[in-house]
């Protein structure tokens, strides 16, 4: 057997330039690092020698870098994946919120934290962490509970099982999500003697359950016994590749479609049997339809409770759930009828199965009348009043083309954007919604545009979710990267001073000038983006949104907005009721009578049958 010497670091390395999707790509394209000590020595030396077939990216921030490393994946629908490797100590622990994003929303990351001394020889080193009762642990424990495989490289040789399973999971549709590989610091610079055939080069390609016989029969059966169907597509489709199919599908046998966060651009906006948005952000039309479904379809989703209106969206005491997903934990839930299967696959099947047969049609007036709310929520306002967020997304949406993508994460923004965007091509909508994130929007946008540097992106998020992480701007302009980023002001947390109100709190901590403060705050978001390197402006209303996005699209480099806007107003049309604990006792009138409405609604839900 030929071997070839290598330090594990270099092992790792050249095992990830090796390993190939069936479109020829490299499975993971890269690495971004921000160096210390647990990883500058060994793999910075490792990733310097392979710097121009494997390029590494340096970010500003831990937890934001794998941020872009996952939007990055999401953006390629989980066909390729990056690395991302940092120091031990607080460098490792910044990604373990990052990590928990990408394993809520099943995306691939291949997280390398540096980790203690495995010889313990100078234990305790600088940042380790000690357990009193338990001396194999360290910081780096933190990842267990939210990595689909986590492994603690102790000796160099463990690379020859650990880095197959790591591409294993990041590759396979069911078990998708982050891997953390654990790289004790010593161990990177120790050399073996490594099989050659080690590194041979290596196609992954995606597999495509199929369906069960007798499962797909079941659900042929439920399918024609439906007289009001809905399909609520979710982010599987995308991933699946399966909107053509999709389209074709509730085409043939006229079942309608909604879409969740993730599932959000599955099928063209202005497609008449897609409804829109459903859930607590939903649209009208979309809520009205699930309302008398008797077979809710779940394709490629997960159920979340923004979906499902905490279950009390399916309002037919009589429905049923056909759930259809690759991974069976997400098929069986709330005792749904299960079609464990790829997206694409499962709905060819039941086509062909299903022959001629066609759902009775649906009331095309229901969409009509919810575009209509649409136009009222986004048309440019008249008057001095500040925007609303429904403005924005307006002026946003009327200046954007069928390629542009909007980025966002967190706050009101995501509601608003569910219910009003209309995303006429796969991936056009890209939200994380499964953990709903602040900080990820800029990062996030950064990582779409590498991923997909031919389209236009555009980056909305709020004065809040902007001071908590607008690093990686700067890293967009360093790296030529050019996205657009809209910053919509309404001093503070609005969503969430809403909510409060809304269960009968007073607003309190949330706007700033609610806050306990001594200074009012005057922040100059546009001199700070500046001060990063982007081009950046403030407007004073809509028509100079729309003139500043006109101006944004030939920028040769990032491009920030900032305007004020109104953190009360929200689009009231469509929505639903969510499952939100309000106090069972307080000595407030407001919050007793939160209370009471909150009991009344609770007895509507039908989380069980």
């Amino acid at each position: 057997m030929k071997t070839i010497r290598l330090t594990a670091a270099q092992a790792l390395v050249r095992y990830l330039i090796a390993q190939k999707n069936e479109d020829g790509d490299l499975v993971i394209p890269g690495c971004w690092a921000i160096f210390g000590h647990g990883n500058v020595a060994a793999l910075g030396e490792a990733l310097y020698g392979v710097r121009d077939s494997f390029p590494t990216w340096r970010g500003h921030n831990e937890q934001t870098m794998a941020h872009a490393a996952i939007a990055y994946a999401k953006a390629k629908n989980r066909r390729q994946a990056m690395a991302v490797t940092t120091s031990i100590g607080p460098g490792a622990t910044n990604m373990v919120t990052a990590c928990a994003l990408a394993h809520v929303n099943r995306l691939p990351v291949l997280l390398i934290p540096g980790d203690v001394f495995a010889s313990r020889a100078p234990d305790p080193v600088l940042q380790q962490v000690e357990d009193f009762d338990d001396a194999t642990v360290s910081a780096n424990d933190c990842f267990r509970p939210v990595s689909r495989y986590f492994d603690r490289i102790t000796r160099p040789e463990q690379l020859l099982t650990a880095l197959p399973r790591a591409l294993s999971t990041l590759t396979d549709p069911e078990r998708c999500g982050p891997v953390t590989l654990s790289f004790c610091q010593d161990v990177q610079a120790e050399a073996f003697d490594w099989p050659e055939s080690f590194f041979a080069e290596k196609i992954w390609y995606q597999r495509r359950p199929a369906p069960d016989a007798d499962a797909l029969a079941r659900a042929v059966d439920a399918i024609r016994a439906a007289k009001h169907p809905l399909i609520v597509a979710g982010g599987g489709v995308l991933y699946s590749g399966a909107s053509d199919a999709l389209k074709a599908f509730a085409e043939k046998h006229q079942v309608p479609v909604a879409e969740t966060q993730a599932g959000k651009s599955s099928l063209p906006a202005s497609h008449p049997l897609n409804l829109g948005s459903i859930g607590v952000t939903g649209s009208s039309a979309a809520n009205a339809i699930a309302a008398d479904a008797d077979l809710v379809i779940g394709l490629g989703t997960r159920f979340q409770d923004f979906t499902t209106g905490s279950w009390s969206v399916f309002k037919n005491p009589s429905r049923r759930i056909l759930a259809i997903n690759v991974t069976p934990f997400d098929s069986y839930k709330h005792d749904a009828l299960s079609l464990v299967a790829d997206a694409r696959v499962a709905l060819e099947a039941l086509g062909e199965t299903l022959g001629a047969h066609a759902a009775p049609p649906i009331d095309p007036e229901l969409k009509k009348t919810w575009m209509a709310s649409v136009a009222a929520a986004t048309d440019a306002p008249s008057g001095n009043a500040l925007p609303s967020d429904g403005h924005v997304i307006g002026a946003v949406q009327r200046q954007s083309g069928e390629d542009s993508i909007v980025v966002c994460a967190s706050g009101g923004l995501p509601g608003e954007l569910h219910k009003l965007w209309q995303a006429e091509k796969p991936n056009g909508y890209h939200l994380d919604y499964g953990y709903s994130c602040m900080g990820y929007e800029i990062a996030g946008g950064l990582g779409v545009k590498m991923a997909l540097p031919e389209r236009d992106v555009i980056v909305m998020l709020g004065d809040g979710s902007y001071l908590m992480a607008n690093s990686e701007l700067a890293t967009s302009i360093m790296l030529g990267q050019k996205i657009t980023v809209v910053v919509l002001d309404n001093r503070g947390f609005g969503c969430i001073n809403r909510l409060q109100q809304a269960t009968g709190g007073e607003s309190f901590n949330n706007l700033i000038d609610t806050a306990r403060h001594v200074v009012p705050a005057d922040i100059d978001f546009a001199a700070h983006a500046r001060a990063l390197g982007a081009i950046a402006e403030k407007v004073d209303d809509i028509g100079a949104l729309e003139a500043a996005l006109a101006r944004a699209k030939s920028s040769e480099r990032s491009h920030v907005i900032v305007i004020d806007t109104d953190p009360m107003i929200t689009t009231e049309a469509g929505g639903n009721w969510w499952d939100v604990a309000v106090p069972e006792v307080s000595e407030r009138d407001a919050v007793n009578a939160a209370r009471k409405a909150y009991l009344e609604d609770r007895a509507r839900q039908r989380a069980f049958d």
